[in-house]
């Protein structure tokens, strides 16, 4: 018997899959979204762009940006005590007011 895979997509199945009228390529304004510091922001990863695509233990996350590192946008949140930090590109994150 083979061992199990355990790389950096594993176990992420329903989470990576799209339904079938969102498959594809996103739009270009998605690519390009904009984030001011301190925006308050979800994590939706979008699994059609693997460049800046975040772990996928934290889909579904909300923190608030605090910075840039490239293209990328810095996001912090709190899990529990500890102070996380996620850098991801702005086609995997969303605005939340």
């Amino acid at each position: 018997m083979t061992k199990m895979s355990k790389g950096p997509r594993s176990g992420s199945r329903r989470v990576m899959t799209k339904s079938v009228k969102n498959k594809g390529m996103p739009k270009v304004n998605e690519m390009m979204k904009t984030f001011e510091v301190g925006d308050r922001a979800a994590i939706v990863i979008n699994s059609a762009v693997p460049d800046g695509m975040p772990h996928h233990d934290f889909q579904g996350i909300t923190g608030v940006i605090t910075g840039m590192q490239g293209s990328c946008y810095i996001l912090s949140f709190k899990v529990g005590n500890v102070e996380k930090k996620v850098i991801a590109a702005p086609v995997h994150l969303r605005k939340v007011q």
